[in-house]
């Protein structure tokens, strides 16, 4: 069969994916196999691929496709999230770029050109995923605003609100000026920025020249100051007990109030009180029952009730206010401040504190259950440093603000009758029924469901179920099948967002665990340890490093060096290895069909000898990358497949058994090679599937129906002999050693050359193993065994002492000061060993196995040392 001269992974990926697609090998029904189950985290349907989804996504295709291979029913569930916030922003920003004000819509004109905007944008980052390889089950693709999605959401939310859970109320919120709608605490990223702080003198109502001094790093708040709070045991502040103070600008009386959660440290120990803009404010007012004054609108300009700049934005205004300060003679001083401000994920707005009438989800009782499946074990997560982080969180959980001032999302089952009690149901059928327990009279046109949206995780949590129509249908075959799913792979920053939602969720509505293993990715960094990001410019396209370095030279790239909750290093140059890669296993392709086969010949010692070293080293390979995969360390099982094939098949295997130029090769050994090589790439397949199926069908064109190797089975370790594994390392070595003495002495490769050895340890064994690959590689004319020491270069392996019987004369100034050179490390090395067999502590604490390896370590040693001196003696007589 011709092969082509250069891989093309362009056209190869192209071929493959559409043949997968085809003949549809990655569809899944329940059946009588074993499930396995993944669902995909659903990236924002306003999202383009990117190197954090190309890692994530990567991961979970090569857990799936090795699970297919060992013969279970796999299946990967792909979907998209509607992302409320932030699909409404760019919806309301395409709209403007047309004229359009969200303003002047009706909400189901709004929605009509935000379900548009979905069709045309929402599947690109699905359709660069199969650029990658992702074998999803495409036909499940899920949309958390689909039908199904949608009215589960809801049901939930009426179970919820029913049991007593969800409730109605004015609480402290975190406040998106931009998106204008409330987050909940996950979805504000605090970040430490350059401020400055600002020392406001407040007077005491009813004297001259007394004055407060508070220090606040946003004097544009004092305008809805509603008290000056010290602590009762500052001493500085005793005489003030009882009296009042004027806030700046606009002259507001307020109250010196006392209370312990004042630090007497930080700035002048007195703390101007705004209950409506700061969330501890608000819990000192509503113990001292202060007045709340809202100054901010929700834009965040101020309003009439801020009495001063009014419909100016607070920024604007911050620069105004310090100036008017000035002017009246009430600033201090100030000073450069470093503190933490918080901003929208989604906007990247500055976050304002705001008490807001919101809906709330609450968690405590909820979260306890969900804290011990994770505690216990019964859902393990890997790296497991994250358990902690994962308590701190649950046991120190607040309440869910669950509710969104938005359109596009799954609106709020609450209907309100004419005189504000709400009833709650999943539809305005229901909600008319229960409205008419309260007032038989009441139409459906009289009641008014609520215009918030929820929270867009409160869609996502319920995914592993959703996907399965598992709230719905709680007992339909999907959900019945292939739940709780088995390993789930996200990044570590969403672990509250949405990890512990979705065990809470699954929990409370199915009874059970959602998944049993969660994989924890790092962050994919640059060079200079920054992370991977669009707006910095560090980030490459995704889909063109596919297009320059083949799709399984980036997924190699990418998982190289990424264990588990630990960060990416990213590096192009690890795409170039993935590429290299991927040429180096095509040569071999090329050097193995290339070969004549004679079926007449015999098979050589050296062969048969290279094939039962190979058969042992693969299954020990194979051994070790399952033991990793248990472990769920990916990055450690691809190493292990790339030394197998780069190392040991193609560097030594496929140079051992090669024939001579021209002469053909034996068919025994031909077909154990095709054999192993076959075996290599289904062992490779998750890792590079394009290639490997190339391949895979290259070697198998003799069969009349190919199968594909992403549903042929997984090579299962068998048993394998140590010794002849550590006896061929020994081999390698011995070759090694021969080459050096080649280069070292000018003997170029075609001239054969002797060589006697000797056992320098058990004087009862004189076989050395693997002696027919010594005397091939070696290009050797003899090898044979000798008592006598003969002149020559001498080197040592393991317990054998080699002579290399050269013509040249030989520098012995050189050699002696060679071997004295090992002589003194031997002595070091021996003597690190005697160090830790001489410690009581280490002989009696230590494995057994681990006191034999260091005696064992010591007499080699000592063999090594005895040899050495000989040398050194032979050659100065």
């Amino acid at each position: 069969m011709n092969i082509a001269k250069k891989y093309t992974p362009q056209q190869i990926e192209e071929k493959w994916y559409s043949y997968w697609i085809e003949n549809k090998l990655f569809k899944s029904e329940p059946d009588d196999r074993e499930p396995y189950t993944i669902v995909i985290p659903p990236p924002n349907v306003t999202g383009v691929l990117h190197m954090g989804h190309m890692l994530n996504n990567t991961i979970q295709d090569v857990l799936v496709r090795r699970a297919r291979m060992q013969g279970k029913n796999a299946c990967w569930v792909p979907g998209t999230d509607h992302a409320s916030i932030a699909t409404e922003a760019k919806v309301v920003a395409s709209l403007k770029e047309k004229g359009i004000d969200k303003a002047d819509l009706t909400r189901e004109e709004f929605l009509e050109h935000a379900w548009q905007w979905k069709e045309k944008h929402g599947g690109i980052i699905l359709e660069q995923l199969k650029k990658l390889g992702a074998s999803c089950d495409w036909d499940r693709t899920c949309f958390t605003m689909d039908d199904i999605r949608y009215k589960s959401v809801i049901k939930v939310f009426v179970d919820l609100y029913d049991k007593g859970l969800i409730y109605r109320g004015v609480r402290m919120v975190n406040w998106d000026p931009e998106a204008l709608t409330a987050l909940s605490d996950e979805e504000v990223i605090y970040k430490e920025v350059n401020s400055k702080l600002y020392y406001l003198k407040y007077k005491v109502e009813g004297t001259d020249d007394e004055y407060v001094t508070i220090a606040t790093t946003r004097p544009e708040t004092i305008l809805g100051d509603t008290a000056v709070c010290v602590n009762p045991a500052d001493e500085r502040y005793f005489n003030l007990k009882g009296k009042n103070v004027i806030v700046p600008l606009i002259n507001r009386v307020v109250p010196i109030i006392e209370d312990p959660y004042v630090d007497m440290e930080f700035g002048t120990g007195c703390l101007k009180i705004t209950p409506a803009h700061d969330i501890n404010d608000y819990e000192i007012g509503i113990k001292h029952n202060l007045e709340s004054v809202d100054i901010f609108n929700p834009d965040g300009t101020l309003n009439k009730d801020a009495q001063l700049y009014v419909g100016k934005d607070r920024f604007e205004v911050r620069t105004l206010i310090v100036e008017d300060l000035q002017k009246a003679g009430s600033v201090e001083k100030i000073e450069d401040y470093v503190n933490k401000v918080g901003y929208s994920e989604r906007t990247n707005a500055v976050i304002e504190p705001k008490l807001s009438m919101q809906w709330f989800l609450q968690m405590q009782k909820l979260a306890k259950p969900a804290l011990d499946v994770v505690m216990d074990d019964f859902v393990r997560f890997y790296p497991d440093k994250f358990k902690n982080t994962y308590r701190h969180w649950m046991e120190n959980v607040h309440d869910w603000c669950i509710s969104r001032q938005l359109w596009w999302g799954q609106r709020i089952p609450a209907y309100y009758l004419p005189d504000k009690q709400i009833v709650v149901a999943n539809n305005i059928y229901e909600a008319l029924e229960k409205a008419k327990k309260i007032n038989p009279q009441i139409t459906a046109d009289q009641l008014k469901q609520d215009d918030d949206v929820l929270d867009t995780w409160f869609s996502s949590w319920l995914w592993p179920m959703s996907v399965f129509d598992g709230i719905l249908n709680p007992d339909n075959d999907d959900i019945q099948y292939y739940y709780p799913t088995n390993d789930l792979v996200t990044a570590p920053e969403i672990m509250f967002f949405w990890v512990a939602r979705m065990i809470i969720a699954s929990i409370e509505f199915k009874n059970n665990i959602p998944f049993k293993n969660v994989y924890f990715t790092g962050i994919v960094r640059d060079k200079l340890g920054r992370k991977m990001s669009k707006s910095l410019g560090n980030s490459p396209e995704p889909i063109e490093l596919i297009e320059k370095y083949g799709a399984d030279g980036v997924r190699v790239g990418m998982l190289l060096t990424s264990p588990a909750g630990n960060d990416l290093p990213f590096d192009e140059a690890l795409c170039e290895q993935g590429r290299n890669f991927s040429n180096k296993i095509w040569n071999a392709l090329k050097l193995v069909e290339g070969w004549n086969v004679d079926k007449t010949i015999p098979q050589p010692e050296y062969a048969e000898q290279s094939v039962k070293w190979f058969s042992n080293q693969l299954d020990l390979a194979i051994s070790q990358i399952d033991n990793s995969f248990n472990d769920f360390r990916l990055s450690e099982a691809l190493m292990t497949v790339y030394k197998l094939i780069w190392d040991d098949f193609c560097s030594w295997y496929l140079e051992i058994i090669k024939p001579e130029y021209g002469k053909p090769i034996d068919a025994k050994t031909y077909n154990s090679t095709v054999d192993f090589f076959v075996g290599l790439m289904k062992v490779l397949h998750p890792f590079m599937p394009f290639i490997t199926e190339e391949i895979n069908s290259i070697l198998d064109n003799e069969k009349a129906d190919y199968k594909s190797i992403m549903i042929s089975e997984m090579p299962v370790a068998q048993d394998y002999s140590d010794s002849v594994i550590n006896d061929f390392a020994a081999t390698k070595e011995i070759i090694n050693s021969i080459r050096n003495v080649r280069h070292k002495y000018n003997i170029p490769n075609k001239d054969k050359i002797e060589i006697f050895y000797k056992n320098i340890g058990d004087n009862s064994i004189n076989e050395l193993p693997f002696s027919d690959v010594v005397v091939k590689l070696g290009n050797l004319s003899k090898l044979s065994v000798s008592e006598k020491i003969s002149e020559g270069i001498s080197f040592i392996v393991g317990s054998f002492e080699f002579f290399v019987v050269i013509e040249q004369s030989i520098n012995v100034e050189e050699e002696l000061e060679k071997l004295n050179q090992e002589l003194k490390y031997q002595e070091g090395f021996k003597n690190s060993v005697l160090k830790k067999l001489n410690n009581k502590k280490f002989v009696e604490n230590a494995k057994p196995e681990i006191v034999d390896l260091e005696r064992k370590k010591l007499s080699d040693s000592e063999t090594k040392i005895e040899a050495i001196l000989k040398q050194i003696s032979n050659l100065k007589k």
